[in-house]
């Protein structure tokens, strides 16, 4: 039975607003402290170098007593991707999750070396937890992978529910779907504030069927003369079973490739998720000992990613697989915001090679994120008195606000927030709150944190107009130089064809030196800020670039 009590409920995002991936959001109820997900987004195309940004959990570690739990929806790497990082500072923190995304948690754990995961609760739709100041319990909701699911947290003020990520698919699944009427039972209880996933908020209709994607899989497969390769996200359990049915029905042997992929269907055929019949999989190494006609792959690299094995396939450089004159190469995903320039360069160089592409245009793929009669449905349902857009850029967020509008939301009812941002819910009314101070997390290699926007910035000027090292030795009593000055260029100018630049430079080099050891009292800082100026006024003028400078000063 919920506790009479009269703390403020206050909800805010530490990732999830504005962009895509990153999902982490908080909502408090008194002392307790809800944690909605931990993911990790792909880097934006000018963190260069950059292999991750995960959410920055600051916030968290400084109220770690509060926290009740993370409740994960689902397996994606924008809802758990973070988990590794998130449990090095917080080891002692209890996961709620599912079947599968404890599966697949403790995979991505032990590939990080990370053995400690003790602290797990695992959940279905019929769970409920109860806590200090509210219980939070739990529905099914449909998407691209099986067990995905959305929270309700039930206070004194009223229900916050939490969507995750979700489509409506009516059409027959083997996998449990969207429970359509637990969804009308939340919404008839009363819903004081829904957070609900805008990913295709500006699509119109419907996102369509996984059906028809089987169907379309199977036509392709049935009419293709040599070879299949097909390439999916390896979570996206609905289409390796899609691919396998296809492969059964049109009485071909299917081969998989990547390690990524591998794993998953072991995960998914332990968990009863996929579904394969004996004598149906070979290794890649004997599919040569088949008729190319009765060949399908199976493999990875739908987004372009330079070492993903699709990728490789394309330019010719995987190990086991090569594109021949007649395959046909079918692309099972759209690529993700960010990612077009990368599969588009993939899709050229399979048609170079030969192969028959099927990507986009074709009906291979359906989203997992529903549109936006979907969304309205999710509103209807739900009948929240106050709505925040979640997930998706800022773009697919206002979207979605109008979409609330047109199904009755008062338009005062609906915050469109950025990172931080706190709606506060007191005697049922929301208010802005305090912000929460909050930013990214970058990861680079095996650093956590340890590049910011001063290294994000070197490493953008090094892009654009490469880098000058000026190397001077001299001796402080005899006030001359002993050796250089020596220039060495990276990504700047090649040296062989700009002596005269690099001879003028050197001139100037010296220049300023011999007369800054004039001086009585020798100025390391001076001397490093004459050289980086007069080069930097020089090759400007010369070159209209501007290189970073770097004086190496030696003194003997």
């Amino acid at each position: 039975m919920q506790r009479d009590i009269t703390e403020t409920v206050k909800v805010f995002a530490l990732g999830g607003i504005g962009e895509i991936g990153k999902n982490m959001y908080v909502v408090e109820v008194g002392q307790d402290l809800f944690v909605l997900d931990a993911g990790l987004k792909f880097p934006e195309q000018e963190m260069y170098g950059i292999d991750l940004v995960i959410p920055d959990i600051s916030y968290l570690e400084k109220n770690a007593d509060r926290i009740v739990g993370i409740f994960i929806t689902h397996g994606h790497e924008d809802h758990i991707g973070a988990v590794p990082y998130v449990l090095k500072k917080l080891p002692n923190v209890t996961f709620y999750v599912n079947k599968l995304t404890r599966s697949l948690l403790l995979e991505k754990l032990s590939e990080q070396g990370i053995k400690h995961f003790n602290h797990v609760v695992i959940y279905d739709e019929t769970s409920s937890f109860q806590f200090n100041e509210a219980s939070i319990s739990f529905f099914r909701t449909t998407h691209s992978i099986p067990d995905s699911f959305g929270f309700t947290i039930h206070t004194n003020q009223g229900a916050i529910v939490y969507t995750g990520d979700f489509k409506f698919d009516q059409s027959k699944s083997p996998y449990p779907g969207a429970d359509i009427g637990k969804l009308a039972v939340i919404g008839d209880k009363g819903v004081l504030c829904l957070l609900s996933d805008s990913t295709n908020a500006e699509r119109q209709g419907y996102s369509g069927s996984e059906k028809k994607v089987a169907e379309e899989i199977s036509k392709e497969v049935q009419n293709a003369k040599g070879r299949v390769i097909i390439a999916c996200f390896s979570s996206n359990i609905y289409r390796i079973q899609q691919v396998i049915d296809a492969c059964a029905q049109n009485e071909r042997k299917l081969a998989v490739v990547g390690a990524s992929m591998v794993k998953m269907i072991e995960i998914a055929k332990e968990l009863n998720y996929i579904h394969i019949p004996e004598d149906l999989v070979i290794s890649i190494v004997d599919t040569d000992n088949y008729k190319e006609s009765d060949i399908v792959i199976l493999t990875t690299g739908t987004q372009g990613e330079p070492m993903a094995a699709l990728s490789r396939i394309a330019k010719g450089t995987h190990k086991q697989v090569s594109i021949r004159k007649g395959d046909t190469v079918i692309m099972a995903a759209t690529p993700i915001p960010g990612n077009e320039m990368l599969v588009s360069s993939s899709v050229n160089l399979l048609f170079k090679a030969g192969a028959n592409v099927i990507y986009g245009y074709k009906k291979v793929h359906v989203s997992g994120h529903g549109y936006d009669e979907e969304l309205k449905l999710m509103l209807q349902l739900m009948k929240p008195k106050y709505f925040i857009p979640v997930h998706g850029e800022f773009r697919m967020q206002k979207a979605h606000g109008h979409i609330a509008e047109e199904v009755g939301i008062s338009k005062s009812n609906i915050f469109i927030i950025d990172k931080g941002d706190s709606i506060a819910f007191k005697n049922k009314l929301a208010i802005p709150s305090e912000r929460v101070e909050v930013g990214n997390i970058l990861i680079d290699g095996i650093g956590i944190g340890d590049v910011g926007n001063i290294v994000l910035r070197d490493r953008k000027l090094l892009s654009k107009d490469g880098i000058l090292v000026v190397v001077v030795t001299f001796s402080k009593q005899r006030k001359s130089i002993i050796s250089g000055p020596e220039i060495i260029t990276r990504g700047f100018v090649y040296v062989r064809e700009s002596e005269k630049l690099i001879s003028k430079s050197t001139d100037i080099v010296k220049e300023i030196t011999e007369r800054i050891l004039e001086n009585d009292q020798i100025e390391w800082t001076l001397l490093k800020n004459s050289i980086r100026d007069g080069l930097n006024a020089y090759l400007y003028e010369e070159t209209k670039r501007r290189p970073m400078i770097l004086p190496i000063l030696m003194e003997i």
